[in-house]
């Protein structure tokens, strides 16, 4: 795939538009277009890197990073301390649409997991 293929590198270039949350060099957030929460956001790398999988021992500074990164939108967004839950969905089976890794950082709900109901 090349960049111009991939809409997030598109969005990383330039070259389409997106509601910036917080960006450096290496990071964006961009709001989601179709949000499933009131908080939802997307966070990906500026460097194309199509999936989880693609990810290797040799990326661990690079996700040390990302996952800071991650931590730092959610204090933008004002959800660090109440709680926000991440996604990232890899291949088509797990629902991944776009093939550039990023992560879903949803908030603003009550999210959980009931454990009475899974036992």
């Amino acid at each position: 795939m090349s960049k111009h293929d991939c809409l997030f590198c598109r969005i990383a270039a330039g070259e389409a538009p997106a509601e910036f949350v917080l960006e450096n060099d290496e990071f964006m957030a961009i709001q989601d277009k179709f949000p499933k929460a009131p908080v939802h956001v997307l966070v990906m790398p500026r460097r194309h890197i199509a999936w989880l999988n693609d990810i290797g021992a040799e990326d661990g500074g690079f996700c040390q990073r990302m996952l800071a990164f991650i931590v730092e939108v959610a204090g933008v967004l004002g959800v660090q301390e109440s709680g926000y839950r991440v996604i990232t969905n890899v291949g088509s089976g797990g629902g991944q649409v776009i093939f550039h890794l990023h992560w879903h950082l949803i908030a603003g709900r009550p999210v959980g997991f009931d454990v009475e109901e899974a036992l």
